[in-house]
């Protein structure tokens, strides 16, 4: 059963984003805000009542303003929202359509009751001009994809879970409806766009789709950086315990043939992470989510399964021997026909971490017969949702 939780406050201690371009990496912009280290890098390719939340708040940015590079759309201050109101206002507008996919948490572990868990959530939401562009999922129809409702269902989704730190991939509506609905919810955003994003090559596109970082309680300073393959990094501190951790986000190139090279982005982002959580002498904890666009069977899976870093994958938690992933995260319908693969994953320190609950993934029933994107699903990919606890809890600061 779901479970109510409130959020764990953390607090920014840096943020770095970027994509590799082969085997060279470009530090781009360092900066000090309100004392906290703010860096950037590149890394990647080369190559009615309930509308009125979306548009109210959306009004608060204008479109000239937002035109302009140099602002910082966390600039903007709003009123802060109810999430349980929104989350019965998104349920409003959805009422036609089919419900959600009923998902439980599975505890993987006793928990004491003391305990207070992260919650992360990984998701690839689907950028709205792929899905009604250049997708082809053959068995969606397109009303199905009107943005007008599905933005719904990915916030109902959000709201269901109320992940302390949320990672998306493919997001090509953030300055119109994810950064200010979420910054309404409490959370901060660093948003990095892909400027080759095929989203460009869509007719009335939002602009390009990118990686998301958000996290609740923080601050972000937000810098938009010419990058493909993105990945951003924040290091975190709990206000609670005064434990620190970093966490990654990233999306690595799709398509078969690219196998090479994405385990050539996952080893040059593993090198990165290793360089930044190794500053100190006990190592800083870390979780990397993402979708990978890789089965466990590539090498870039294999990568980060022997990294030095001491990486496991939290879903490997609901297989009967703990060491086997799910069988798909995505399943979809192309005009080629059906693929039901593994690509997304929530990576954790080992050592540091305990997998406390992990969010099941729904079954062939649930999904349907048209699979994904669906009237009561928006994206062809299944979020991740796990609660980590720190293996050695010190005591509260608060």
């Amino acid at each position: 059963m779901l479970r109510h939780k409130r959020h764990v406050p953390c607090e920014l201690i840096s943020a770095l984003k970027g994509v590799v371009l082969f085997n060279i990496t470009l530090t781009i912009h360092c900066e000090v805000s309100n004392n906290n280290q703010i860096m950037l890098f590149l890394m990647g390719s080369s190559s009615s009542g309930s509308s009125r939340l979306f548009s109210t708040l959306a009004q608060t940015l204008s479109s000239a303003a937002l035109a302009d590079s140099h602002v910082d759309a966390d600039d903007y201050e709003y009123e802060q929202a109810d999430p349980d109101a929104l989350l019965r206002e998104c349920e409003e507008v959805l009422k036609n359509r089919p419900p959600r996919m009923h998902r439980d948490f599975v505890m993987t572990r006793a928990c004491s009751l003391l305990n207070t868990p992260i919650r992360i959530m990984q998701w690839n939401i689907l950028a709205q001009a792929l899905g009604e562009g250049k997708d082809g999922f053959v068995r969606c129809p397109m009303e199905a994809l009107n943005w007008s409702e599905r933005k719904y269902l990915i916030l109902e989704e959000i709201l269901t879970y109320r992940p302390d730190v949320l990672c998306l991939q493919e997001v090509d509506h953030y300055f119109d409806t994810f950064q200010p609905v979420l910054a309404s919810l409490g959370y901060q955003s660093s948003f990095c766009p892909k400027p080759c994003s095929p989203c460009r090559d869509v007719h009335n596109n939002n602009g390009p789709d990118g990686c998301l970082l958000h996290t609740a309680h923080l601050r972000l300073s937000v810098m938009m950086l010419k990058t493909n393959q993105v990945a951003v990094v924040a290091t975190l501190r709990c206000r609670l315990t005064a434990q620190v951790f970093c966490v990654a986000v990233t999306h690595l190139k799709a398509r078969s043939g690219w196998e090479a090279f994405r385990s050539a982005q996952g080893a040059h982002l593993l090198q990165q992470l290793c360089d930044l959580t190794t500053q100190s002498e006990e190592g800083i904890p870390l979780v990397v989510c993402g979708d990978f666009n890789a089965e466990p069977s590539e090498e870039v899976y294999r990568c980060f399964m022997t990294s030095p870093l001491g990486l496991d994958s939290a879903y490997k938690c609901l297989s009967e021997d703990r060491n086997t992933e799910p069988p798909y995260t995505s399943w979809k319908i192309w005009p080629s026909g059906e693929s039901r693969s593994t690509l997304d994953y929530i990576w954790y320190s080992e050592r540091a971490f305990q997998v406390d609950t992990v969010l099941r993934i729904p079954n062939e029933e649930q999904i349907g017969p048209d699979r994904l994107p669906s009237y009561h699903y928006p994206s062809d990919h299944l979020s991740l949702v796990c609660d980590l606890s720190f293996s050695q809890q010190p005591h509260r600061l608060m």
